[in-house]
């Protein structure tokens, strides 16, 4: 019989996919729509993405001219997250205020 190593001093090297260091960010969107109110935008900026006063006005204007707003930078998890409660949130209110996320 030949001499094996012990398993333990074996290397097993292993392709994951993922890149060790920082997770993929995400960009969270609110889109414009013609039922949302400025005001419920607003509220929706300040609750969920913890946004100041005068800085969900501005992201409310960008929405309301540009068609879409930036609400935040965040990993997918929370992303995901913040996209699921401004869903909800809007649904329970009555309105059919859209958020998305898109790769950063």
């Amino acid at each position: 019989m030949s001499p094996q190593k012990p398993f333990a001093e074996e290397s097993v090297l292993e392709e994951t996919g993922v890149e060790e260091g920082h997770p993929s960010m995400y960009k969270v969107l609110l889109h414009n729509d013609d039922y949302t109110s400025m005001d419920f935008v607003v509220h929706v900026l300040e609750r969920v993405f913890k946004k100041a006063h005068d800085e969900a006005v501005q992201i409310m204007w960008s929405v309301h001219l540009k068609g879409m707003g930036l609400c935040g930078v965040y990993t997918r998890e929370i992303a995901e997250t913040k996209v699921a409660t401004v869903h909800q949130l809007a649904r329970r209110s009555g309105f059919p205020l859209k958020c998305s996320l898109e790769p950063e």
